[in-house]
């Protein structure tokens, strides 16, 4: 085996997390499959590069050594890029997402802020991988959400900026649940539930459901794990899951959306870009082409617009003065 770029960059993650299991949720893989591939890495590079305590990892002094020459070509890879990128003659933004209600817009207010510019938009289904590629330079840019206290690791070179602070998740459950007449649900109604989460929810979601829910004195079963749009809408319509939803979120047919009595768990909507790819005035639009595509989706829902209109300081920062 070669050491490949791949190779060096898990080194580095494993040494900025401190421990393989932290690197591994950064990295989007398992705990396993890392620990597997460094033993790989450290027969190519002829020992252990880190000591494994329980406190975590330390580099051996071939570590250190193997970590400033990673440091370095990683460094000199992304320079490379950049350079190309800055002298090509009609650069694409290259952006990477998360399945949010916004991004069903996104593209056409992206088009009439960035006219005449290449926009290319991939739907990734992890948020940790998604931020993973940005550092990795698959993409420039990345717009995703973070549930609760929850932050989503960003890699060196990275800048962020939060588009919406706070929105409170709903409950999206069968039009002939019987809770579907009420205007708020308390979450301690939906113990005997079984709820449908998405296949890779690493932005806290799961996390930050449990403990409300433990607060209210139940655990949730999380039984159904579905990407698709369509069959996600099917299986609650049907009766057989509920799920938590963006208050944004469209009307589906046989569903109904309503909220949470107390807001036990909010989301927040970030951007990131790699500041070597992304020029202020291109991270200025793409703020600004989200923040128009949020808007748009507000009154999707009465009770979310209330809501909205209430909190003022919540609302996105927009300046349509060009930067």
């Amino acid at each position: 085996m070669n050491l490949e770029l791949r190779h060096l960059e898990a080194v580095c993650r494993i040494a900025e997390a401190g421990s393989l299991s932290r690197a591994a949720r950064r990295l989007g893989v398992s705990q396993p499959a890392l620990s597997a591939q460094l033993r790989r890495i450290e027969r190519v590079a002829g020992g252990e590069l880190f000591l494994r305590g329980r406190q975590g990892v330390e580099p051996t002094p071939l570590g250190e050594f193997v970590l400033r020459k990673a440091r370095l070509v990683l460094g000199e890879m992304d320079a490379l890029a950049a350079g190309a990128r800055a002298i090509a003659p009609h650069p694409s933004l290259r952006l990477g997402c998360i399945l949010l209600v916004l991004v069903d817009r996104l593209l056409g207010e992206l088009e009439g802020l960035l006219a005449g510019q290449d926009i290319h938009v991939s739907v990734e289904q992890s948020a940790t991988t998604l931020t993973r590629q940005l550092g990795a330079g698959k993409y420039d840019a990345a717009l995703y959400g973070e549930v609760n206290d929850y932050e989503v690791p960003l890699p060196q070179g990275i800048m962020a900026r939060t588009l919406i602070p706070k929105e409170p998740f709903c409950v999206r459950l069968s039009a002939t649940h019987p809770l579907a007449a009420r205007e708020r649900i308390a979450l301690a109604e939906l113990a005997d539930e079984s709820w449908m989460m998405l296949v890779e929810d690493d932005d806290g979601g799961p996390e930050a459901l449990v403990a409300a829910c433990a607060k209210v004195g139940f655990t949730p079963r999380l039984r159904h794990r579905v990407t698709d749009r369509k069959m996600h809408y099917d299986l609650i319509a049907a009766g057989r899951a509920i799920s938590l939803s963006q208050p944004t979120a469209p009307t589906a047919e046989g569903t109904v959306l309503r909220p949470l009595a107390g807001d036990p768990v909010t989301g927040r909507i970030r951007i990131a870009w790699n500041r070597a790819a992304v020029s202020t005035r291109q991270a200025e639009l793409l703020y600004r082409a989200a923040a128009h595509a949020y808007l748009a989706d507000v009154d999707n829902n009465p009770f979310h617009r209330a809501w909205w209109d209430a909190r003022p300081e919540l609302h996105p920062t927009l300046d349509e003065r060009e930067p």
